[in-house]
C-alpha cells in the first residue's frame, strides 16, 4: 500500500486540518455529489469526468477513515455499495457550497480544459 510522504500536520492551523481531510483532487466533488443524492461508485464515476473508479473508491475510503462518510454494503444478488455523509461530513457542506458558489461566479475565467482566459478584477 502506498505510504504518504507528508510531514505531520500543524494542529494549530484550521486550514491545514481541513486540507488534510478534503485536500485530494476529487474529495470535495465526491462530497458535493453526495449532497445531490449520488451515493454509488458507478454513479460517481459517471458524473465525475476524468476520475477512475479506483481513485474515487480510494478517496472515498480516505473520507471514511476520517469519519466523513459511511459506507453501506447491501448483501444482494449483485452486491451494492453506497456512501453517505456522516454528521461530521455534513459539517463540510457549507464549505463545499461556498466553493461551488465561488466557482460558478468565476467560471468565465477559464476555458473547458482549465486554461485561464481572462482575469476578473
Amino acid at each position: 500500500m502506498y505510504e504518504y510522504k507528508i510531514p505531520p500536520i500543524d494542529l494549530d492551523c484550521g486550514v491545514t486540518i481541513t486540507q488534510y481531510v478534503m485536500g485530494a483532487k476529487w474529495k470535495p466533488y465526491l462530497i458535493n455529489c453526495m449532497t445531490k443524492g449520488i451515493h454509488r461508485p458507478v454513479d460517481f464515476e459517471r458524473v465525475i469526468k476524468g476520475a477512475t473508479r479506483r481513485v474515487l473508491v480510494q478517496q472515498l475510503g480516505e473520507l471514511e477513515a476520517v469519519g466523513m462518510v459511511k459506507r453501506v454494503v447491501y448483501d444482494t444478488v449483485q452486491m451494492k455499495t453506497e456512501y453517505f455523509l456522516t454528521e461530521l461530513g455534513q459539517s463540510l457542506v457549507p464549505i463545499i457550497r461556498m466553493m461551488d458558489a465561488w466557482g460558478n461566479e468565476h467560471k468565465d475565467m477559464f476555458d473547458e480544459i482549465g486554461n485561464i482566459i481572462k482575469i476578473n478584477d
